[in-house]
């Protein structure tokens, strides 16, 4: 006997349960499988930029992250050193204050680890609807013009249960054993660096500054590695790299070798640190050559790999997962012709590039000066590429001429199609659930009504001006809070050009 749902989630990290919140609060049948017996147990992927934020915020769990992250209000310091008293190489940043957001959004950013945001979303995500089944692995996959068959399996019982599904959505991670039964390739770079995390607890006196999180790269003499304060009162990550290629496996870094290396790192040589957690992973820059087959999706970290410097690996994951589940969501209640799942690929391939090679330049600037990065894409500002990020796709009305820039200054956001809507006070609580037409005056209204829209008037001569309007002018938003079409100014026919534009953008 098989099960059914509409949409098969494979993976409960944060790109898999992004997905099932987003999903199931639109009312979409989906069940959820993850191989490991629960969330994860590391704080690995800490940090959640705005972009997020205003995600989580959509979703309703914000403020929840903001509260087991209470470093976030705090300030943010990144300093590239050669250790924690040690000569200073870079200052990136002093407190986080040198972020000015104030243009594009009012949303905070958060510092909660991946270990605590994960408990989040899967309480969400079930309370929403979704089924969130752990220990059980995908052991097969086909699919037919009609939908998807997977079998399941249970990793204690070894009981098999075979699932029909109208879409599969893959966040099986880095090796994901469906972007290879799929047989789609990745292009990029393997074995960056080989990465120890060890999680120690132990009191660094004045070496971290109180209250906020201070993050630490150290080019230090015998090593390099990452350290970073956490949630926990005195409990840090460290992250010292380590060379296969010169025969090392952390099997060669027994306690008391993991002991001196923090001792050097910390210019503390009479510390005495308790060890709760090692591990290791491989640090890689890879994209899957699409992130699309048939009618499975891959999201996270089974669509990109990226270096952690820059944070940005987690939150492109809830950014791929969000956008998944809006598109998906809307083909499955009618609203959207198939086509429109085209767009996932189109839009947000692009931004794993981006994120891939900008946080390559941040390896090379922070970690490796000797990395090569010259056949790669060129940086792009932090914030730009967060807030300022474009999409591409018949999902887009854009307007002509394409500069072809990839990203705009979110100290002058344009409100131009494909970029987020600027996010003001006025405008935030009005986004984020369905589509959206905010009007600079009367006269949408019985259009929006007929397309069955909701539509606000917003007697704010900022709005205006942040979202290039005149008087009678409109801006139709995205579920995903991203400008899909605008008329500057009044047009002679609402209903038609209202009804023109979302049967474009809707694939209709």
């Amino acid at each position: 006997m098989e099960e059914r749902t509409q949409v098969l989630v494979v993976g409960a990290g944060l790109g898999g349960l992004s997905a099932s919140l987003f999903l199931a609060r639109e009312g979409v049948d989906v069940l959820t499988v993850e191989r490991h017996a629960g969330t994860s147990v590391h704080s690995r992927a800490a940090g959640q930029n705005w972009r997020t934020m205003e995600l989580f915020h959509w979703a309703g769990i914000d403020r929840e992250v903001l509260e087991v992250s209470p470093r976030a209000s705090q300030g943010l310091r990144i300093t590239v050193a050669t250790s924690l008293a040690g000569r200073v190489l870079h200052r990136l940043l002093e407190d986080g204050s040198e972020y000015d957001i104030s243009a594009s959004t009012t949303m905070p950013a958060g510092m909660a680890g991946q270990d605590v945001v994960e408990p989040i979303l899967l309480a969400h995500a079930e309370k929403a609807g979704a089924r969130v089944r752990f220990r059980t692995e995908l052991v097969d996959l086909t699919q037919d013009d009609d939908g998807v068959t997977a079998t399941l399996r249970h990793r204690d019982s070894g009981e098999e249960t075979v699932v029909r599904a109208d879409y599969v959505v893959a966040a099986d991670g880095g090796r994901s054993g469906i972007r290879g039964r799929l047989g789609i390739g990745t292009t990029g770079m393997d074995a960056l660096s080989h990465c120890l995390g060890v999680v120690f607890d132990a009191d660094l006196g004045d070496r971290v500054r109180p209250g906020v999180t201070d993050l630490f790269y150290l080019q230090h003499p015998d090593f390099t590695a990452g350290l970073v304060n956490t949630d926990v009162p005195n409990r840090y990550v460290f992250a010292p790299d380590y060379f296969p290629a010169r025969g090392e496996s952390p099997a060669d870094f027994p306690h008391d070798r993991l002991v001196a290396m923090i001792r050097s790192a910390t210019d503390l040589p009479d510390l005495e640190p308790r060890i709760v957690w090692t591990g290791s992973w491989e640090v890689a820059a890879r994209l899957a050559d699409r992130f699309r087959e048939g009618r499975v999706f891959l999201v996270g970290d089974a669509a990109k790999v990226t270096p952690p410097t820059g944070g940005q690996g987690g939150n492109t994951a809830v950014g791929d997962g969000a956008d998944i589940a809006w598109k998906l969501a809307a083909v499955l209640r009618g609203d959207a012709g198939p086509a429109l799942l085209d767009t996932y690929e189109a839009e947000r391939r692009p931004i794993a590039r981006m994120i891939i090679d900008t946080s390559l330049h941040n390896m090379k600037q922070r970690m490796h000066p000797g990395l090569d990065v010259s056949g790669i894409t060129p940086a792009e500002d932090p914030l730009n590429a967060v807030l300022g990020f474009r999409y591409r796709s018949s999902a887009v009305l854009s307007e002509e001429p394409d500069d072809g820039a990839r990203v705009e200054d979110i100290h002058a956001p344009t409100g131009r199609p494909g970029f987020r809507a600027p996010g003001l006070a006025s405008t935030l609580d009005l986004l984020g659930r369905s589509w959206v037409l905010l009007c600079a005056g009367d006269g949408w209204g019985p259009a929006a009504a007929e397309a069955g829209i909701d539509c606000h008037v917003v007697d704010d001569q900022l709005f205006a001006a942040r979202y290039g309007l005149s008087t009678g002018g409109a801006s139709l938003v995205r579920p995903d809070g991203v400008v899909a079409w605008r008329a500057p100014m009044s047009v002679d026919d609402p209903a038609g050009e209202l009804r023109r534009v979302l049967d474009a953008v809707l694939s209709r």
